[in-house]
C-alpha cells in the first residue's frame, strides 16, 4: 500500500465548504418544529456533520486507499443529506427557496469531493486550495 502525504484537512477546499455545509444545515434546521427534533432535524445535522468529518478522518489515516475509503463515506453522507434537503419542502417543513443555497452548496462539495478522490488514487494527493 502507498503511503499518502499527511497534510492539513483544514486546508482543503471541500473540507471549509462541507463545514460551511453543516453549519448552515443547523441553522436551516432551527426552524424546524420541536416535534422533528428526533426526526429529521437529528438526521439532516448528523449528516452533515458526517461529510466534513469523515474528510478529515481520512487525511488522517496512513494509505491512500483508507483516505479514499473516508471520502466516500463523506459522498454517501452527502448524498444522504441531499435526500432530506430534497424531501423536507416535499412535507412542508421550509419553503423549497430556503434549501436552493443549500443544494446548490451539495453540488459543489459532490464535485470537489470526485477531484479529490481521483486526485489521491492518482498519486496527486495536492490539497484543492481556493
Amino acid at each position: 500500500m502507498q503511503k499518502i502525504r499527511e497534510r492539513s484537512f483544514r486546508g482543503l477546499l471541500v473540507w471549509r465548504q462541507a463545514m460551511d455545509l453543516a453549519r448552515d444545515s443547523y441553522f436551516l434546521t432551527k426552524e424546524f418544529p420541536k416535534e422533528e427534533l428526533y426526526g429529521l432535524t437529528s438526521q439532516i445535522r448528523r449528516a452533515a456533520v458526517s461529510i466534513p468529518a469523515n474528510i478529515a478522518e481520512g487525511s488522517g489515516r496512513s494509505t491512500r486507499k483508507d483516505y479514499v475509503n473516508f471520502l466516500r463515506i463523506a459522498q454517501g453522507s452527502l448524498r444522504e443529506l441531499e435526500t432530506y434537503l430534497l424531501l423536507v419542502p416535499e412535507i412542508g417543513l421550509v419553503q423549497s427557496e430556503a434549501v436552493e443555497a443549500l443544494l446548490a452548496r451539495v453540488g459543489s462539495v459532490a464535485r470537489l469531493l470526485n477531484r479529490l478522490i481521483q486526485a489521491i488514487e492518482h498519486g496527486l494527493n495536492q490539497p484543492l486550495t481556493p
